[in-house]
């Protein structure tokens, strides 16, 4: 005998067992059982929730010889005709395949006659909305005044591509996406049934996986069984099958960019790959991680409401811990953007590994949740603190005074790093300094004046002076403008606003000369700064 798939196996038989879908189960019961029954229904709804299965039940209900509480007995002679497909009484059409106006016009030629037997025919035209325009014309008529005999049931999934002629002559029932619970417990019930043993962490995994359409759920589970058939079907095995990733390796992942580890992420990838996991998978499963994480950070909810496992739940928690809500919301929108361009990109690796990478370096973004992720790993370091190596802290500042002199002098300025000798610059300050560099055009932005825009670009630490003493330096054409209180105030309000940073901003002008080579000494800083030599500390 051929196998039959696990969703028609246990299509259920009557209203009973439709699971998700109460109100309008409740509604057509009553219906049939006080004999108001309509001539025309559309069921809209996503695929999966029990659209076809509640019409076909309906059908046999209408004819049933003994209903029981407006449910089909399924043994009487019209039941039974019905479930075997052999009902002259229940007209099936799909019309994803059968959507010309010959079609309708054969079922106008067959709504003509009466029943044989039964009191009605039924009519039940799946995936409505691909009917043409010329098909829906030629049923609209049928449809609005069909024989007494005759009861149209329509369903689709895009509601929206129905003629409005059509929903104003049907009672329309909304199908709503089942719960993970409810289909957890539809599929216990299933597993029980075939006698198949299972994880209670693989059952509710396949549960969410299927997005609200327990057809898709059984149809996982189905594949599943046949992968471990006669063998407990674990929670790793699920996800070895579906292609998926675990909770403990997302916490790997996220821990990784958390601690900028850049080689042990770009290895866990490449582990992901190896074990032959779908990466288009693997973003969207991270997003649905990132906003348990998020969820749990914000409202504190429970692992039913998030839809967890205890185990799950428990490494949440410990992880929410190590993680803000700013950075949370970041990671989101970037993986929300990434889920969006791997399907269509041809190395998905690539730009997996690329975007994982970037999370790690918020100074690549403009965005204020970069801005504000920035500000937070500065703070993290301070608060733990944190120095620079030296290296790294003379090379920073070297770029700085590269980015002020090299372009515009074209002098070489290889010598400038022997300032460190003679002007202190606190490391306080630098890294400071680093997460303003870093912000000028979300500075400027929120200054809202191109001067501003200027200015941030040239702006330094005061050597010699507190942490927050920092020079805004200027060409001699617009020293005029800079000396404005209300520019200086309107600077430290944007940064204010962005960074959270108090600063005390002096302006100073500088002339483009070739007497910037080497700075090696106070005095020639002095000349290039335009401000007396003994406000330099030596």
């Amino acid at each position: 005998m051929a196998y039959t798939a696990l969703y028609r196996k246990w299509r259920p038989p009557v209203f009973d067992d439709v699971k998700g879908q109460d109100p309008i189960v409740s509604a057509l019961r009553n219906q049939i059982k006080t004999g108001r029954i309509g001539h025309a229904y559309l069921f809209c709804g996503t695929r999966g929730t029990g659209k076809t299965s509640v019409a076909k039940i309906f059908a046999r209900a209408v004819n049933c010889e003994n209903p029981d509480r407006g449910n089909p007995c399924n043994v009487c002679k019209s039941c039974i005709a019905v479930n075997e497909g052999n009902s002259v009484n229940v007209i099936e059409l799909d019309a994803a395949s059968n959507n010309g106006v010959d079609d309708v016009r054969e079922i106008r030629e067959e709504v003509r006659y009466a029943p044989t037997e039964g009191n009605y025919k039924v009519f039940i035209i799946d995936e409505v909305h691909m009917l043409s325009n010329s098909a829906f014309n030629a049923l609209l008529k049928t449809l609005e005044e069909p024989p007494s005999h005759a009861i149209f049931i329509l369903a689709t999934t895009e509601m929206h591509k129905l003629p409005i002629t059509v929903l104003s002559r049907c009672q329309r029932y909304d199908f709503r996406r089942i719960s993970s619970e409810v289909i957890a417990r539809r599929l216990k019930e299933l597993t029980d049934g075939e006698g198949v043993a299972i994880e209670e962490r693989a059952l509710r995994y396949i549960a969410r996986k299927a997005d609200g359409s327990l057809r898709d759920s059984i149809s996982l589970l189905d594949q599943c069984i046949a992968f471990h058939f006669d063998e407990t079907l674990t929670y790793q095995g699920v996800l070895e099958v579906l292609g998926a990733v675990s909770y403990d390796l997302f916490g790997e992942l996220l821990s990784s960019v958390l601690e900028q580890r850049a080689r042990d992420c770009i290895g866990l990838i490449d582990e992901i790959v190896m074990q032959g996991r779908e990466l288009s998978q693997l973003v969207s499963d991270f997003i649905w991680y990132l906003r348990n994480l998020m969820l749990l950070k914000a409202t504190n909810m429970d692992p039913d409401a998030l839809e967890v496992s205890e185990e799950d739940m428990a490494a949440l928690i410990a992880m929410s811990k190590r993680v803000s809500e700013a950075a949370l919301i970041r990671y989101i929108r970037i993986f929300s953007d990434l889920s969006a361009k791997i399907r269509n990109v041809t190395d998905k690796r690539v730009l997996l590994e690329i975007t994982f990478i970037n999370l790690m370096h918020p100074e690549n973004e403009n965005s204020l949740d970069a801005v504000l992720s920035r500000i937070e790993m500065l703070e993290n370091k301070l608060k733990n603190g944190f120095v620079p190596a030296n290296n790294q802290h003379q090379e920073d500042y070297d770029d700085g005074l590269f980015d002020m002199y090299g372009d515009e002098m074209g002098t070489s300025v290889q010598g400038a790093g022997q300032m460190e000798e003679t002007v202190e610059i606190s490391r306080s300050q630098m890294d400071i300094y680093n997460v303003l560099k870093n912000s000028w055009s979300t500075f400027a932005k929120q200054a809202q004046s191109h001067l501003a825009e200027m200015v941030f670009r040239e702006t330094y630490p005061e050597p010699g002076s507190g942490d927050n003493q920092f020079l805004a330096v200027m060409t001699n054409p617009v020293k005029a403008n800079l000396v404005e209180p209300s520019t200086i105030a309107e600077m430290v309000r944007a940064i204010k606003a962005v960074s959270g940073i108090d600063c005390d901003l002096r302006f100073v002008c500088r002339e483009v000369t070739q007497k910037a080579k080497n700075f090696t000494t106070a005095e020639e800083v002095s000349t290039i700064f335009d401000f007396p030599v003994e406000e330099v500390t030596d």
